[in-house]
């Protein structure tokens, strides 16, 4: 994916971020993510992304699954800039992120006017988000696992599509769409590099083929 003119360079993003806390959904950097925005503080939290020179919200998931408003955050999540939106009749905001870079919790700020949270992002550790990344990494051992992965939960594929995709957008998609737990979506989300988190989302689909499932213990053939 060539620049664009609307890239953020590094001292660009900002020192405080809005955030959007979403259990099992993954955004990585230069993929991109629609939302639909209907809780009366996400629509705060729009309106005030869309404001902002920026334009983002940082994605970020509960760490603990519990009934409760404000959940304990992860440490890392991931910055996107909104570069499409809509609205709807009933009152929807239909937005699409595009990330940016991840960012750790430096700390969290008290809840804003609108309701929505927001934190002190640190980006520093993430600085080569803003560039776009390659990595060798064994593609057929991948497909192959998939090809399995993806019988298991009915999912359709365009695999001559799949083969020919960049590594990038091939292992960020793969990471964001797959159905994951929410410790596993965490662990893609904080590999350090790209080849990293391909050789961990090749593990998490051959471990999941294996992985019992209504008494079965091995995918369907």
């Amino acid at each position: 994916m060539g620049a664009s003119a609307f890239d953020l360079r590094f001292g660009e993003l900002p020192g405080t971020l809005p955030v959007f806390p979403l259990s099992g959904v993954l955004l990585l950097p230069r993929a991109r993510l629609p939302l639909n925005i209907f809780e009366p503080r996400y629509l705060a939290m729009t309106r005030e992304a869309l404001a902002s020179p920026t334009r983002l919200i940082g994605m970020i998931q509960p760490s603990e699954d519990i009934p409760k408003r404000d959940p304990p955050l992860f440490g890392c999540g991931c910055a996107g800039r909104i570069v499409s939106f809509s609205e709807t009749d009933d009152g929807r905001y239909l937005i699409t992120l595009l990330g940016v870079s991840r960012f750790r919790v430096r700390g969290e700020l008290d809840r804003q006017p609108g309701g929505f949270r927001a934190v002190t992002p640190d980006w520093e550790q993430f600085r080569s988000d803003l560039e776009a990344e390659d990595a060798a990494f064994d593609r057929g051992r991948l497909v192959e696992g998939l090809k399995a992965y993806f019988r298991r939960h009915g999912i359709s594929a365009d695999w001559s599509t799949i083969e020919k995709t960049p590594s990038e957008r091939l292992i960020n998609s793969l990471s964001m769409i797959c159905p994951f737990e929410p410790n596993e979506k965490q662990a893609l989300l904080e590999a350090q590099t790209l080849g990293e988190r391909a050789g961990l989302l090749t593990a998490l689909v051959e471990m999941a083929v294996l992985r019992p499932d209504d008494g079965d213990s091995l995918p369907p053939q």
